[in-house]
């Protein structure tokens, strides 16, 4: 099946900011932007470099999550470390 070229959104731009500055949540970035939390679900069905872009953002705040952690580790933070 041929992949058929997506139109550009503004709201799926303004989606995708909206879910960088709230740390790759969904419903938070919905909200932000006045969508329902599953329009962006359908939308990664639809579109796969939505999808893309969505799934990059999510990898970026896990590894911002991730380093953090491992900075509190590094500075024996038994809690961080449990």
């Amino acid at each position: 099946m041929e992949k058929i070229p997506q139109i550009p959104h503004t709201k799926k731009e303004k989606f995708l900011k909206a879910l960088e500055s709230n740390l790759g949540i969904v419903s938070h970035a919905a909200n932000a932007v006045k969508i329902d939390r599953s329009t962006p679900y359908r939308w990664a069905r639809e579109d796969q470099d939505f999808a893309n872009q969505m799934q990059e953002i999510q990898n970026l705040v896990l590894d911002f999550a991730e380093s953090k952690l491992f900075e509190q580790i590094q500075e024996n933070n038994t809690t961080a470390t449990i």
